[in-house]
């Protein structure tokens, strides 16, 4: 069963609402007592005895059809399937609700509401047609995540009108069922340096003693080599004795930064969802490590602690890569300020692409980061609320910079940084 929109309702003060749940009436019920009370009235005033009558049968079929709603319908256990699981920001969710209504006489009105929290839309609400005869109802609408998060729905209530409209009776079924709301994935473009064809999956290592692989190669012979592993055609050719050689395939790295300083970050960034800013920076973390592993690279997010968020992406794992944005839900500020200190991590190493991003990046964090520039293939820093100047000593220093803003286009930001390299205020 579809459910039909509700028009749109202005929102009350809860106490409000509390009240117009607790109220009995409805304004028709209202107008009905009223009427049926001065019909009682009148006809003591005025000496007609026909409007007690009046008063009277007004009185009696508000009474029966406030005893019908608490007496007849009943109500029974509410549950909630999501499809699919999680709803990333921006995509929609269907809800299917399972309940157990049964209505009690003909013509009776039942509206139905999913109470939606915030962080979350949709046309949670409509009328249940048939509400007489219901046993198990099936409702389904669509939601769509608007914060990052895990947002309950729910609980489930039923306001259900007898068939005169002269009272109600709201119920309220079930509990409330969590959603998790991930960031969005962006679909960044391509890397135009270090693509996956030439640094990504299909690079190549060699083994000298050419152990446990597929690919064969010829190399020359070296005394101590197995007279088994001698190649007599490359010998022919080579008119030397050659010996296989085996190449295996091996699949680089690359690294992504979060840097979750609450230094950095204004205070709303201790919640999911509540800092358009720091939600930007969790949407191009995810997109980020999404387009490397497109590219070939075996990808790890840590933050500036170098703590891992989530579990590694290895290269190509698109069902990763929603595990990823499934950690990153919940994901908040709350390290320590360690930007500057980013580069010993990397110490002693040749790292592939490295992305960090952040927040509040000052020139003299610029003057920090410059030496991890050449311990990465393609050094990336996406900095949110930061000064040209700042961005400008990044890309002096071999960074390939570039600003990140909430409302923004994440997609031009990342083009920015890896294709031209300069910093560019959005």
């Amino acid at each position: 069963m579809s459910a039909s929109p509700a028009p749109a309702r202005r929102r009350l003060h809860p106490l409000g609402r509390a009240l117009r749940r607790m109220w009995p009436l409805t304004t028709r019920g209202v107008g009905a007592v009223v009427i049926g009370i001065a019909a009682i009235v009148c006809a003591h005033a005025f000496g007609v005895v026909e409007l007690v009558y009046v008063g009277v049968l007004l009185l009696v079929i508000v009474a029966l059809g406030w005893v019908s709603l608490w007496f007849v319908h009943r109500y029974g256990e509410v549950s909630r399937s999501f499809s699919p699981d999680v709803a990333a920001v921006g995509n929609e969710s269907v809800v299917t609700v399972h309940a157990t209504a049964r209505g009690g006489l003909s013509g009776a009105i039942a509206r139905w509401t999913d109470i939606l929290p915030e962080g979350v839309e949709g046309e949670a609400s409509g009328i249940l047609a048939g509400a007489a005869a219901l046993d198990h109802v099936r409702l389904t609408y669509r939601i769509r995540g608007t914060r990052r998060g895990i947002r309950d729905v729910g609980p489930f209530s039923i306001v259900v009108t007898d068939p005169f409209g002269f009272t109600r009776r709201n119920v309220r079924a079930g509990g409330v069922e969590p959603i998790t709301v991930a960031p969005a994935t962006v679909t960044l473009p391509p890397l135009t340096e270090y693509p996956g064809e030439a640094g990504g999956s299909l690079h190549t290592a060699t083994h000298q003693l050419g152990e446990g692989a597929d690919n064969l190669i010829p190399r020359a012979y070296a005394p101590g080599d197995s007279m088994r592993r001698i190649n007599w055609r490359a010998s022919a050719h080579h008119d030397e004795l050659m010996v296989r050689q085996e190449e295996q395939e091996s699949t680089p790295e690359a690294t992504v930064v979060l840097d979750r300083a609450a230094a950095r970050w204004a205070p709303a960034a201790s919640r999911p969802g509540e800092d358009p800013t720091f939600e930007a920076a969790v949407t191009a973390t995810i997109s980020a490590a999404a387009r490397l592993a497109r590219e070939g690279y075996d990808v790890t997010v840590i933050d500036t602690d170098a703590h891992p968020i989530g579990a590694p992406v290895p290269a190509g794992d698109i069902v990763a890569v929603e595990q990823l944005a499934l950690d990153l839900a919940t994901i908040v500020t709350g390290s320590d300020d360690r930007l500057a200190s980013l580069p010993r991590l990397f110490a002693g190493t040749v790292a592939g692409p490295v992305v960090v991003v952040s927040a509040r990046v000052t020139a003299a964090d610029a003057e920090a980061l410059a030496p991890l520039v050449a311990h990465s293939a393609l050094p990336v820093l996406l900095a949110a609320d930061s000064s040209v100047d700042a961005l400008e000593r990044a890309s002096a220093a071999g960074w390939r910079a570039a600003a990140l803003s909430a409302d923004g286009d994440l997609t031009e930001t990342w083009r920015a940084a890896t294709e031209w390299g300069t910093a560019r205020a959005r």
